[in-house]
């Protein structure tokens, strides 16, 4: 008889910014629940961050669907300190940089239509 494992380590650490990183990689919690709530499967996030093992990124979405509520406030503490952020940068920005920033935003507009069509 196979001897079972009592727990699996969780492939998640936090750094000193405060943002959840996999797998001992740069890949952050973020990055691959997004990719999986569009619908990835592990298999083809696996292929986008070849640095993060299949296993890993399995163990990852089996620890989010099992703790969503809380991961899903953590995400939106996340986004709501990129927008800040982001908010404080382009304050400080040119009026050329805002001009090729909302070009940038209206191509990766464009393209995400495209792909959609």
């Amino acid at each position: 008889m196979m001897n079972l494992p009592e727990t699996v380590a969780l492939p998640l650490k936090m750094d000193s910014e405060g943002a959840i990183r996999v797998s001992d990689t740069r890949v952050t919690l973020d990055v691959l629940i997004a990719c999986y709530l569009q619908g990835d499967t592990p298999e083809e996030i696996a292929e986008g961050f070849p640095t993060v093992p299949l296993t890993d990124i399995y163990a990852v979405i089996a620890y989010y669907l099992a703790h969503q509520v809380e991961l899903d406030a953590y995400l939106s503490r996340r986004d709501a300190e990129a927008d800040r952020r982001r908010r404080e940068v382009e304050a400080r920005d040119s009026a050329t940089q805002r001009a090729q920033r909302e070009r940038l935003r209206a191509l990766v507009e464009q393209r995400r239509k495209d792909r959609e069509a």
